[in-house]
C-alpha cells in the first residue's frame, strides 16, 4: 500500500550522500520523494534523479526557501515529511514519524534526537545546546513539551498550509513549532537516531559559523514570539 506521504529533502552540494538517503526511504510508505536542488554546484540534482527522486530547483540558498519551493510542486493533501540530505537522519525510521499523523493522533510529529540516539561525534556541543535552549523557550512560552527542534518531522498538509510558513532560512523549524502551538495543533515527539553525516561537508549545524547564524534566527523567532504575533521576524 502506498500512503499519501510526500517526502521533501532540501539539498545543496550533497552529491556524496543524497543517493543513499533517497534509497533508504521505505518507498512502500510514500507517494513521492522530492529533492530540492538548492543551488548545488556538484551534480546533486542528477545524482538524486538517478536514485529515483523527483527534483525541483531553488537557486537561492535557504532551508526554508527550499522547502517552500518543494511544496509548490506537491498535492495539498496527505502528510509531508522533511529529511536532511546528508544522511544524519535515518530514513528507515519514517514509519515511526508518520504513523501518528496517518492514524489521526497528531498533526505534527517531531523526531527527537535527544529522546532517541545521537551517534558519538555526530552533534557538536553548540548544536545540542542551541536545540535544547530553543525547546526550553517553546515550553516556557507555549507549554509545548518538546525536547528538540529535529529536522526529521511529519505534518499533515492541511495543517501545514494553515501555518502560512514563510521563513526562508534557518528559522523554518522553529517557526513551524511556534505557529503550531499558537494554533493549538496536536504536537508529538518520537525518538529517532542522529547519525554521523555520510560524506561531504557540514553546511549549518555542523559548523560554528552556521550554528551562530541559525541561533541568531532562532533567537529572533523566540523573541518575537515572547512579545506577540505582531513582532514575529519578517
Amino acid at each position: 500500500m502506498v500512503y499519501p506521504v510526500d517526502v521533501i529533502i532540501p539539498a545543496r552540494d550533497e552529491c556524496e550522500t543524497i543517493a543513499g538517503v533517497v534509497r533508504e526511504i521505505p518507498r512502500a510508505w510514500v507517494r513521492s520523494v522530492t529533492v530540492v536542488d538548492n543551488g548545488s554546484r556538484d551534480g546533486t540534482a542528477e545524482v538524486a534523479r538517478r536514485a529515483g527522486a523527483q527534483v525541483v530547483h531553488e537557486p537561492l540558498a535557504g532551508y526554508g526557501r527550499a522547502c517552500l519551493r518543494a511544496l509548490e510542486a506537491l498535492p495539498h493533501d496527505g502528510v509531508v515529511v522533511f529529511l536532511v540530505a546528508d544522511g544524519s537522519d535515518d530514513p528507515r525510521e519514517l514509519p515511526r514519524v508518520v504513523d501518528p499523523v496517518l492514524e489521526g493522533r497528531a498533526d505534527l510529529v517531531i523526531g527527537s534526537r535527544f529522546q532517541g540516539w545521537v551517534a558519538p561525534g555526530a552533534m557538536p556541543p553548540w548544536q545540542s545546546m542551541g536545540s535544547r535552549v530553543a525547546a526550553l523557550g517553546l515550553r516556557l512560552r507555549f507549554g509545548q513539551s518538546v525536547s528538540d527542534l529535529g529536522p526529521f518531522r511529519a505534518i499533515s498538509r492541511p495543517a501545514l498550509d494553515g501555518l502560512a510558513m514563510r521563513d526562508p532560512t534557518y528559522g523554518w523549524t522553529l517557526e513551524m513549532q511556534i505557529k503550531a502551538a499558537r494554533q493549538g495543533l496536536r504536537v508529538r515527539e518520537v525518538p529517532v537516531a542522529w547519525r554521523q553525516r555520510r560524506g561531504g561537508s557540514p553546511k549549518v549545524a555542523g559548523t560554528l559559523k552556521g550554528t551562530l547564524g541559525a541561533s541568531a534566527m532562532i533567537s529572533r523567532w523566540l523573541y518575537g514570539a515572547f512579545r506577540g504575533p505582531e513582532h514575529d521576524p519578517r
